[in-house]
């Protein structure tokens, strides 16, 4: 009975998972919104605030492994989609922003939270950290309703590209 109940809790937060992430996609396209700033609400509203899915208990020991391949998939694919002309450019750009550009955003992000928040310096660190890394699947699609052309074009698909496997 017990395990009847518990495969049960997986085939609806499984089907809530796919469920709220197909209508985060649908909104965000109908609203013509970049659709990780659906998706992000939706998740936080369905797992921490809603308590709804629970990623851990889920997924268990394949959790981290799921995350892993997931981000290995996106790094290829925004990989493939990299033209080397492009760079040609904006070479110096691109590398200030993923050394210097991320450095000086980690210090001051753990600055910040430790100051003014009050966080203990590691936890200020580790935000700083984790604020300060972009990639493809946050940088890409936020500028779509815009469509920059020439340089900025280049310089955002490269850096939100080529930043994660720097970090």
């Amino acid at each position: 009975q017990r395990r009847r109940q518990m495969q049960h809790h997986v085939f609806i937060e499984l089907t809530l998972l796919i469920v709220l992430g197909a209508a985060a996609q649908w909104l965000a396209w109908l609203l013509r919104l970049p659709s990780i700033l659906l998706l992000l609400i939706f998740g936080f509203v369905a797992g921490p605030v809603g308590g709804w899915i629970q990623p851990d208990r889920l997924f268990g020991n394949l959790l981290l492994p799921l995350v892993s391949i997931s981000v290995a998939v996106i790094l290829f694919e925004g990989g493939l989609t990299l033209n080397l002309r492009e760079i040609q450019g904006v070479r110096n750009v691109v590398t200030r922003l993923v050394s210097v550009g991320v450095l000086t955003t980690c210090i001051l992000t753990a600055a910040a939270a430790h100051l003014l928040i009050g966080f203990d310096i590691e936890l200020a660190i580790l935000l700083g950290a984790i604020l300060s890394v972009t990639g493809p699947t946050v940088v890409l699609p936020l500028p779509r309703p815009i469509r920059p052309t020439g340089p900025a074009s280049a310089i955002l698909r490269w850096e939100g590209i080529v930043i994660d496997p720097v970090r």
